[in-house]
């Protein structure tokens, strides 16, 4: 159940990747402001309610942002996990998406503090080799320890507070992992119901593996600062077909939230990426390095490392995956459910 819970330190409320279409499209993500959602319309007979709006977060934020039975929720805390939304999507919270995710993040947060509690309560021991295994972790996401030292300075954290938090963290994941220990595993008759029942779920369309180096620059920046980007982004491509390893050239170079997976954009199908960094994607071979691309987001290098055609995966090629989802699914629902538990028996004041 690695990762299941959240970390502060890793949290991805938006999934920012510069090259995706918005959410409007589509596609996962959020690389392009979304429209303004219209007013909802009156729930009609026999239909849901429309949701409620979400609630305005202040722009100027109290110390205190929230109360878990009686210990606060503060301010510092709060900004912290938003700089490593942003750094991990590459740019700022989108304006017109702020309430949103903002209220996202602070119930996450409530919801991490109230297991913190609940793994204390239960004198929950982690071992200090391994909060220095988790530290390690983190740290060889990071090209070199000036990196890494960086990262930690814009989030405005130390060494130390980051030891803090994988102990909080590890602490969490026990307790979590302690509830859902006796959740049964999906039986092979309960996976192939599921293959049986959801044909289109195993449709793949055709679709690349890529990666891909991003030097930003706004479409409405004036001519020298367009210059000087080209610039940075033609000295990389050299590197690249010089034989430089294109991995470490993203991570050093990337200004993507990709770039600490050395570019990776993982597979993707024909649609879920911009015009133009898609009719590259698609037109290049596995192996191959594109010319320098343009967009709205930059300049792009991509290098292709996989092509699928259109295809239905086969039973015993999706049965080994189906049964972990349905076991996590059921291991997630067991959690949500604790999480649930908690919640009610304990007082939670929001104070934004």
């Amino acid at each position: 159940m690695k990762d299941r819970v959240l970390a502060c330190v890793l949290v991805a409320i938006t999934a920012v990747t510069a090259c995706r279409k918005s959410p409007a499209s589509g596609a996962q993500g959020a690389a392009q402001p979304a429209q303004q959602p219209k007013p909802a319309a009156p729930a009609q007979p026999g239909q849901p309610a429309a949701p409620e709006p979400i609630k305005p977060v202040p722009q100027q934020l109290p110390e205190v942002v929230a109360r878990v039975n009686g210990e606060d929720v503060k301010k510092a805390s709060f900004e912290q996990m938003l700089r490593t939304i942003e750094q991990r999507a590459g740019q700022p919270i989108p304006a017109e998406r702020r309430d949103e995710i903002l209220r996202g993040a602070l119930d996450q947060l409530v919801v991490y503090t109230l297991l913190s509690q609940e793994s204390r309560n239960r004198h929950i021991k982690i071992a200090d080799a391994e909060i220095d295994q988790r530290v390690q972790q983190v740290r060889s996401q990071f090209a070199s320890q000036d990196a890494f030292d960086k990262a930690l300075k814009q989030r405005g954290m130390t060494l130390d507070t980051l030891k803090h938090d994988a102990l909080v963290d590890l602490s969490v994941n026990k307790l979590i992992d302690g509830e859902v220990a006796n959740q049964a595993a999906a039986t092979d008759q309960e996976a192939k119901d599921f293959y049986d029942k959801n044909p289109d779920r195993f449709k793949q369309p055709e679709s690349v593996r890529a990666s891909h180096i991003l030097i930003r620059v706004d479409e409405k920046a004036d001519a020298a600062a367009k210059k000087k980007a080209r610039a940075q982004i033609d000295e990389v491509l050299k590197k690249a077909r010089a034989g430089a390893d294109f991995a470490k050239l993203a991570q050093q170079h990337s200004q993507d939230g990709s770039a600490a997976q050395g570019g990776d954009l993982e597979y993707f199908p024909r649609g879920q990426m911009v015009p133009a960094f898609e009719k590259v994607a698609f037109s290049l071979k596995p192996g191959q390095i594109s010319n320098v691309v343009q967009t709205q987001f930059g300049y792009h290098i991509i290098k292709v490392t996989d092509h699928r055609d259109a295809r239905a995966v086969p039973y015993d090629e999706a049965s080994a995956q189906i049964k972990e989802l349905l076991t996590e699914q059921r291991k997630q629902q067991h959690t949500d459910e604790f999480i649930a538990d908690l919640k009610k028996k304990s007082k939670i004041e929001v104070l934004i």
